[in-house]
């Protein structure tokens, strides 16, 4: 059964959904458990490629939470209410993917979890739709189409952006998949300095265990190789270590350049601007480059050609009046790596486009978790200012905001991979 969309009296509540560390609403229920039959059964193909981060054991910096600026420890920092902490420390070698999850791939994984089309684990609703929200709906459902066939992109456009919809669990589901599924084949390729590995995989419709047992609301690694959704030390690894010792203590500002800390947003890359019917980047050639919307300026923004201007600015699944709707809802997600701008690893787009969960758990900001499992995520957003590509930007969340994911559509995953995975003999 699928929850309904928002009401209007949650206005206020959506432009609190603007700040990634404010709590919200309180989240949906779990659903049944997955079906645990072969975990071959045929499933959809997907290609994910990632690039692998080395240099294991490599020092933390320290970060004191939305400050510009960083620290070779704690100690070194100023004491604030904000506290201190320390990231970006991974002792062992890894993969991250190059690029965030796109609509195609989550649509292959929706066909694949939920053949029937029933969502047994609330992995949709009505307002990622097109016809609800023809501005930021990615995802079709059709309860007529055959089986293994109810969800496709709302346009074509959609494809190759990233899925914008996803709390965490969503993201270990994924990653379940994966896990249960089969690798068909994997490819390694040198460009650019970064080595980058590309796994077909099929997925299985087993979404409830593999690397995350869903039955535990703090679910953690339950085995020592596979996909992952990346710990915060993963990901700010990928995103701003480097190896050669440019940035500060090794530390980029930004996923995109080495920047210069305590200049505000002076060394921040160049905004994006979009092709406005779909989607693209078509300032590539300005470098560096990331999807945001700069202090001051205007954020990235498209809507699908084949949709009338006016639902474009008008139409939204909370009730919202167009004036509102323009304040609040600002900023689209570009075409996955079109930025060009890598990472000192090689990663595109970790700065800006959309905001990516990963498993690390954290305390909640008021100290009370109410009976709920909070998570770091990262990346800065589309629709946000500079700060939020900063390393110190650890924003977090509960897992499983059913009101946030469905009213900031800018949530996106971002695939990890630990150990060495290798191709099933068949």
């Amino acid at each position: 059964m699928r929850l309904a969309s928002p009401r209007p009296r949650l206005l206020k509540a959506v432009a609190a959904a603007c700040v990634l560390s404010a709590p919200l609403a309180p989240a949906a229920a779990a659903g049944t458990p997955a079906d645990e039959g072969d975990r071959h059964r045929a499933g959809a193909v997907i290609s994910v490629t990632t690039t692998r981060v080395g240099a294991p054991g490599n020092p933390p910096v320290a970060v004191v939470p939305f400050t510009d600026a960083v620290y070779t420890d704690c100690d070194a920092a100023p004491e604030t209410s904000r506290g201190c902490l320390t990231v970006g420390a991974v002792g062992y070698p890894y993969e991250i993917g190059r690029l965030e999850i796109t609509v195609a791939q989550w649509v292959a994984f929706l066909n694949t979890a939920d053949p029937e089309g029933r969502d047994p684990f609330d992995l949709y609703d009505d307002s990622e739709s097109g016809a609800s929200w023809p501005k930021y709906g990615q995802v079709e459902f059709s309860e007529d189409a055959r089986r293994g066939r109810h969800y496709a992109p709302a346009r074509p456009e959609w494809a190759d952006k990233p899925y914008g919809f996803a709390d965490f669990l969503d993201a270990a589901r994924l990653v379940n998949s994966l896990v249960n599924g089969r690798i068909l084949s994997k490819g390694t390729r040198t460009e650019g300095g970064f080595t980058y590995v590309t796994y077909q995989v099929r997925l299985s419709p087993r979404t409830e265990r593999g690397m995350y047992d869903l039955d535990r609301p703090d679910t953690t690694r339950t085995e020592d190789s596979g996909f992952v959704v990346p710990s915060q030390n993963e990901w700010v690894k990928a995103a701003y270590y480097d190896p050669d010792g440019r940035g500060t203590n090794a530390y980029w500002k930004y996923p995109t350049n080495a920047g210069v800390f305590g200049d505000g947003d002076a060394t921040a890359p160049s905004p994006t601007v979009l092709n406005p019917t779909t989607g693209d980047v078509t300032n590539a050639s300005t470098q560096p480059l990331a999807s945001y919307r700069p202090s001051g300026g205007a954020a990235p923004t498209w809507c699908p050609a084949q949709v009338p201007p006016d639902d474009c600015a008008t139409v939204n699944p909370l009730g919202l009046d167009p004036t509102t709707y323009a304040e609040v809802y600002q900023g689209s997600l570009s075409t996955v790596g079109q930025a060009r701008t890598t990472s000192p690893w090689g990663t595109l787009d970790q700065g800006g486009n959309a905001v990516e969960w990963t498993d690390t758990i954290t305390p909640p900001p008021t100290g009370q978790d109410f009976g709920r499992v909070w998570r770091r995520l990262h990346g800065g957003v589309s629709n946000s200012a500079p700060y939020q590509m900063w390393p110190s930007a650890v924003g977090l969340q509960p897992q499983d905001n059913y009101f946030y994911r469905h009213t900031y559509p800018w949530l996106g995953i971002r695939i990890g991979v630990i150990g060495d995975l290798e191709p099933e003999d068949r």
